[in-house]
């Protein structure tokens, strides 16, 4: 039963493959030329042969190097004769004291070292003790501390009593604190008080006669002159001069540990020789400080407006005697010292005569004597004494302290005679 139907199936299937092939008419479609989208396309790799590595050749041959350091440009040759001047420190005089009875009162400017460039008030200090005030108009610190204040020394000598204080400069330093441009400095200032004598008894009128007063002691005051540049702030360091110019002289009386004084010149006179008595002479000065060179010769000398009881400047223009073989002067004043508390009167002024006579403090009243004086022809006498010795390069007649009558006058009064030369007066050149 089995063989039947599987024969029977093998005759079923050939009759159905006879009638598909009638359905087509004997036609069989080949494969589609197109590939099949769901299967990517392979192609067959070409094989190429690998090419030569050919050696690079250059043109130019390589100049390349590494760069060498560079080097100072050459400074030209400075010329021979360059102006130059190396400028060197000059001292300055910027602090001032004043010794009073009972304490000391200074003042110190804030161009403390006068180079233009004011210090910090906070920087200096005496002692332990700050500055009590500022002065801004003058631009000046004032200290004031009694004797035995402010870290001050006492020493004792045989004659005087000195206090001794230090004036201490300790620059801070300027922006972040890296740079100073000024070093520390110290000045000493010292105070001397005589141990023989009284204290001033000027702001007393007392009853009786103070035993200082009586007697005339032998000591004497130190009065110089000095030629100055035309400026006054320097000792000129020639003495040579020419016609038409101005003979500059300053004369200074040295106080040292006395109370304050004022000087003023009696007389002066210019002779050919240290000689004031010799012949020809020339008083200039005349009558208690009347300046008389201006009235006689119509030149332009006077006195300057004074800028320290202790000192007197004027000034004098240059001239020759005439007919004398020599132009070397020696010029002779007849100076004196007294307090700094009495005022001008006739025998203590200094006049010039500028249109009419002029007092250097200003006190005009007191030179109306000049006027009337016998003013001659300036031959007068001077007075002054006999011996002579020598200070400070200047000659030094009579010192010595003119006793006065206490009745008459609180105060003594020192005087002594001073030779300035020889200055030679030229010819000025003609270019």
């Amino acid at each position: 039963m089995g063989m039947k139907c599987t024969a029977a199936c093998l005759v079923a299937l050939a009759l159905l493959g006879s009638f598909c092939d009638a359905q087509w008419g004997g036609y069989k479609p080949s494969k589609p030329a197109y590939p099949n989208p769901g299967l990517p396309q392979r192609s067959d790799p070409v094989k190429t042969p690998p090419a030569q590595q050919e050696k690079q050749t250059y043109e130019e041959p390589l100049v390349w190097r590494y760069p060498t350091d560079p080097q100072p440009e050459p400074q030209p040759e400075p010329p021979v004769n360059v102006p130059f001047e190396l400028r060197h420190p000059v001292p300055t005089v910027t602090v001032a004291v004043e010794c009073r009875e009972r304490d000391a009162h200074l003042e110190v400017k804030k161009d403390m070292f006068g180079k233009g460039q004011f210090i910090n008030p906070n920087d200096l200090t005496l002692g332990n003790c700050g500055a009590v005030a500022e002065d801004t108009g003058a631009q000046v610190l004032i200290f004031e501390t009694e004797l035995h204040g402010c870290l001050s020394e006492l020493t004792m000598t045989e004659d005087a009593l000195i206090y001794t204080f230090t004036l201490n400069y300790n620059p801070g330093p300027l922006g972040m604190g890296l740079v100073v441009r000024s070093s520390k400095a110290a000045v000493i200032v010292e105070c001397h008080y005589p141990r023989k004598h009284n204290v001033s008894s000027l702001p007393l009128d007392p009853l009786w006669i103070p035993f200082s007063a009586v007697k005339v002691s032998e000591e004497f005051l130190y009065f110089t002159m000095k030629l100055m540049t035309d400026d006054w702030q320097y000792e000129r360091p020639s003495y040579q001069y020419f016609l038409g110019d101005f003979i500059n002289i300053e004369a200074v009386v040295k106080q040292y540990f006395h109370m304050p004084l004022a000087i003023y010149m009696d007389s002066c006179v210019a002779t050919l020789s240290p000689e004031q008595s010799s012949n020809p002479r020339y008083a200039f000065i005349d009558n208690y400080g009347c300046f008389l060179d201006a009235k006689l010769t119509g030149s332009e000398s006077k006195f300057m407006a004074r800028t320290a009881h202790n000192k007197l400047q004027f000034r004098l223009e240059a001239f020759k005697f005439q007919g004398a073989d020599s132009g070397t002067l020696y010029i002779t004043c007849h100076l004196k010292a007294t307090s700094a508390a009495l005022a001008c009167d006739g025998e203590h002024r200094a006049c010039s005569y500028i249109y009419g006579w002029e007092e250097a403090t200003g006190a005009h009243a007191q030179c109306a004597s000049c006027e009337s004086a016998n003013t001659g022809n300036g031959l007068g006498s001077s007075s002054g004494g006999t011996r002579t010795g020598t200070w400070g390069g200047t000659s030094l007649s009579n010192p010595g302290r003119k006793a006065r009558d206490v009745s008459e006058n609180e105060s003594f009064e020192w005087e002594g005679d001073v030779t300035l030369g020889p200055i030679p007066v030229g010819e000025r050149p003609v270019a």
